[in-house]
């Protein structure tokens, strides 16, 4: 059995639109129409897929050679900003 369909008011929606966004993450709604004098005027759905985390979505496509120092000076002047000089 499929979660219910929910209909609300626009002004009801502006009111407790944070709850009606926590009950679609929630799948409690299959869909929530939004009407303004009786005629729907918007729906929305739940995601189809959780959001995946960016913290480590990265992991395993790149290759450092195990020669590579990391920590070493990429440059080999010193920019003004870093050295306190002031120009011209």
């Amino acid at each position: 059995m499929s979660p219910p369909v929910l209909e609300m008011k626009a002004t009801e929606f502006k009111a407790k639109c944070l709850a009606v966004f926590k009950d679609l993450e929630a799948h409690r709604y299959s869909k929530v129409v939004i009407t303004r004098r009786g005629k729907p005027i918007a729906e929305m759905i739940p995601p189809k897929q959780e959001v995946p985390d960016i913290y480590g979505c990265m992991k395993g496509r790149a290759i450092i050679p195990p020669d590579f120092d990391l920590t070493a000076p990429i440059l080999e002047d010193i920019p003004e900003a870093e050295s306190g000089e002031r120009g011209p």
